[in-house]
């Protein structure tokens, strides 16, 4: 569980690291519609924000260990890098060239396993066990929650006040963040 402290403490961490994201508006849905364009974050995606802030939140140096097809792998390599700590991260075998290549081009050591046959969670809590790595969640940890939720912030902040917040969900850390600093602001 985090609290709107946490998403401020996050912006604090973040504030001359992470990019802040312009705004832009759309009335192609036939209303005042503002979006945030995270693609424009560094690593590509809002996944930056959440792997920064836990990185930082541990013991300078420690090695850590995330699994990703892509966008979270590359926002834990560059995050870790930045952090002076060593990143390993697990990719499915398939995952896209590219966010491999981007991946490895932060500093990360990439391992590959078969998402088909392998389960990557299980992989990485023995990875972590075995190298002594901590493991940085994609979404599933309250400081990545808090990091994600800076976008949400800046928004309001930068564009702000809104009728109703619309963010995309897939694991669930980016609406958590949202949720709990939206609430607080009164959306």
């Amino acid at each position: 569980m985090i609290g709107p402290d946490d998403v401020r403490a996050a912006a604090r961490v973040l504030d001359g690291v992470a990019s802040r994201t312009p705004t832009i508006t759309s009335r192609t849905l036939g209303q005042h519609v503002v979006l945030k364009p995270e693609n424009l974050q560094r690593a590509g995606a809002f996944k930056f924000r959440g792997a920064y802030n836990k990185i930082a939140a541990l013991p300078k140096g420690t090695p850590v260990l995330a699994f990703s097809s892509g966008n979270h792998a590359q926002a834990v390599a560059l995050a870790a890098r930045l952090l002076g700590s060593a990143a390993t991260i697990l990719m499915p075998g398939d995952a896209p060239a590219s966010k491999v290549e981007a991946t490895r081009g932060y500093g990360a050591e990439v391992i590959t396993y078969d998402r088909y046959s392998e389960d990557r969670e299980a992989l990485g809590e023995a990875l972590a066990v075995e190298r002594s790595l901590e493991l940085v969640r994609p979404y599933d940890d309250a400081l990545v929650m808090a990091g994600a939720g800076t976008a949400a912030l800046e928004l309001i902040e930068d564009a702000g006040p809104f009728d109703t917040l619309v963010t995309p969900v897939g694991g669930g850390g980016l609406i958590a963040g949202t949720a709990t600093i939206g609430r607080d602001l009164g959306v």
